[in-house]
């Protein structure tokens, strides 16, 4: 854990000296320096201190550097081809358990067979006119509508436009 990097990066952020930062928790200089350098771990009391503060939460202090919020420009994204129908992946960002993905189905494409796999899904529509399908379950949807499903249970959706459909789909899956 990197605690006092994150104290140090917050602090440069605001323009602040340690002298700064000193009188607005009370600490010593010397001590916010080994803080900053991870040279001694403080309190809980005193970190929280230290984070009201910088105006951070507390729990921000103690993120680990992959715990931290990640960035995918639209130029780093990763693209893959899916299936027989040649579906546009465009990965936009996956954290722990949840990836989410912008997908371009072509007009007339279709996931084939009704499939199944781990986890939920859950879609909105950016354009296009879908016709989805989950056992007994079925319904036509359009620019704008969303659906979601358990996707352990066989499913199928079907671009019944003139178009191509856009689909931005996040899927979470159950870890162990």
């Amino acid at each position: 854990m990197d605690i006092g990097s994150n104290i140090r990066s917050i602090r440069k952020r605001k323009n602040w000296s340690i002298q700064q930062i000193c009188e607005r928790t009370g600490l010593s200089q010397g001590f916010m320096s080994q803080v900053e350098n991870n040279k001694t771990s403080p309190s809980i009391t005193t970190l929280d201190s230290i984070a009201q503060a910088l105006n951070v939460p507390l729990a921000f202090l103690l993120l680990k550097n992959d715990e931290r919020m990640h960035i995918i420009r639209k130029d780093e994204r990763r693209k893959t081809i899916h299936g027989k129908e040649n579906f546009n992946v465009e990965h936009l960002s996956d954290r722990g358990n949840v990836r989410m993905m912008l997908v371009e189905m072509p007009a007339g494409a279709s996931t084939e067979d009704a499939h199944a796999h781990a986890g939920e899904e859950l879609h909105f529509i950016i354009q296009g006119t879908l016709f989805i399908e989950q056992g007994e379950d079925s319904a036509t949807l359009s620019t704008g509508d969303s659906f979601s499903w358990k996707a352990c249970v066989p499913h199928y959706v079907k671009n019944i436009g003139d178009e191509p459909a856009i689909v931005l789909i996040s899927i979470s899956i159950d870890s162990d």
